[in-house]
Order: C-alpha cells, then structure tokens, then sequence
C-alpha cells in the first residue's frame, strides 16, 4: 500500500506541475503528458480499496486532470469565411506533388508552412500559379517559413528568426489583417520560453488583427497557447486534432489562431511527420463562438 500511495503523490505533483507553465517551461513540458499522467493515477485510485476519502481525492483529482484535455477536443466553434491550410512540410518531403494536390483542392484562401527547405522548396512552385504571392523566411538549409496567399498582400512583414515567423498584411472585408506561420522549439529545456517572450511582446504591439497558422510544438492545454491566444487577441480554431505522434503518443501541436477562432480538421501526412490542419475561421471576433 505504501508503493501505491508513493506512485499517486509523484502523479500528482507531476500532474500538479503540468498547470504551472506561467512559473516555469517545465509545466508547459509536462503538460503535453498530461493525459499519461491521469490515466496510471485513474487506475492507482480504482484499485485503492477501502481507502475512503483519499481514494474520492485521488479520483477528482485525475478525472479533473482528463477534463482539462477533453474540454478542448470538444466541437464548440462554427466555421467561418477565411480558409487557411496549416502545415510541417519536413525537410525531407518526398510526396510534394500529393500535398500540393491536397492543398489546391481545399481552394484554402492562405497556406502557412514550415521546414520549408531547400530540398522540398519545390512545393511553393507547385503552388504558385493558386498561390502566386508567397513570402518565405528561411533561417537554415532545412528549415523555413513561409505565408501563401491568394490575395496580393498590401505589405510583408519582417523575417522574424528569432522565433521563426514570416508574415504579410492583406485587406479582407472588415479591414486589414496580418496572417502569419508560426514554428516555436519544443518546450523546456528548448528554446520555447525564450522565443516566447520575444513573440508576445510584437503580437501585443501589432497595429492589426492577425491570424496565425503555426507549428508551436505545445498543447492546446498548455500555458503558451493561453498566453498566444491573451497577447494576439485570437481563438484557437478547434477542436484540438492530432497533428505529431511522439513515439506512440498522437499529440496536437499544429494550430491556428483567428480573432474569432473557427472550425479546424486534421489533413493527411502527404510525406511529413506532421498531419496537416485545415481551418475555416472568423476574421472577426464571434459572440458565444
């Protein structure tokens, strides 16, 4: 019995850590586990026979940990009129015909990319006569970002690789936005924190509303999509899809972000390690969306 209750309190204090990211990246890190933490804490509290109140603690507390994952894979958002297709290319893509394919008959109004690289370079000249404007911020050999629009953009944006962003303004009806692809590090002991705190302060000095499609290596869950979503003024489009299996683990790290969220589903892998998002979103904030 003891083992058993030395096994929950190191659930528990990892499980307690994963809601900390605002203290320190290693919540944020945790917090991709999330759900493999809960689970053997699930099954510890099942077994803990005549074990009372504990055992009722044990229980609400792992089947608090589970609602906090589920609440963002539920359908709460209505599509809107902006398309946007969201994709890791990987460096090394040898199906670029069959991803370009997939991407020209989602008629997507806006295509944000990543590892976009030189070997695989040869998609956005598949993509171009749909997509002739296209802004790409290569920061290695291997990897780059890029925003295709079928809108001629009224400006581009900097080349930002100190947290690997390319970004262009466009005018859509209601205004000019920014639209933006996004590729952040992994979380701690990454770079993710520090490429964060970089991020966050130009998206809260933006003069426009923006959307973003982005690998951002973190959860829906996590702390720093909360903080990406504070400091944009955007909702995450869900429900959260699995993007990247880490081992044998589906996580959701691909996302896309608009002021007024919207409708995303998973695309195929087409070559990549990453499955690809496609999101109809609002451009606009949406009440009760």
């Amino acid at each position: 019995m003891q083992l058993i209750w030395g096994l929950i309190a190191l659930l528990v204090v990892a499980l307690g850590m994963s809601f900390l990211g605002a203290l320190h990246g290693l919540g944020d890190s945790l917090a991709v586990f999330r759900i493999a933490l809960c689970l053997p804490l699930l099954a510890l509290g099942l077994a803990l026979r005549g074990a009372g109140l504990g055992r009722v603690v044990v229980l609400c507390v792992a089947l608090a940990g589970i609602a906090s994952v589920v609440w963002h894979k539920l359908p709460r958002a209505t599509p809107g009129p902006v398309t946007i297709y969201q994709k890791n290319v990987f460096h090394s893509n040898a199906e670029l015909a069959g991803l370009a394919a997939d991407i020209l008959q989602t008629k997507a109004d806006f295509v944000t990319l990543q590892e976009v690289s030189v070997a695989n370079e040869a998609l956005l000249d598949l993509l171009s006569e749909a997509y002739p404007h296209q802004t790409l911020c290569r920061y290695t050999e291997r990897s780059g970002v890029a925003v295709l629009s079928r809108l001629e953009p009224v400006e581009d944006g900097p080349c930002e690789r100190r947290y690997g962003m390319a970004r262009i303004t466009v005018d859509l009806a209601g205004g000019r936005y920014h639209v933006a692809a996004l590729h952040l590090s992994w979380p701690f002991p990454g770079q993710q924190p520090r490429q964060l705190r970089r991020l966050l302060n130009d998206l809260e000095r933006l003069d426009y509303p923006i959307l973003i499609g982005g690998d951002f290596n973190m959860v829906p869950w996590s702390n720093a999509l909360a903080r990406v979503a504070r400091a944009s003024g955007t909702e995450r489009a869900g429900p959260a899809r699995t993007t990247f299996l880490l081992g044998s683990v589906p996580i959701s790290i691909d996302h896309i972000f608009a002021p007024g969220g919207g409708w995303a589903e998973a695309r195929p892998l087409f070559g990549g390690d990453h499955f690809g998002i496609l999101a109809r979103v609002h451009h606009t904030p949406v009440q009760n969306n």
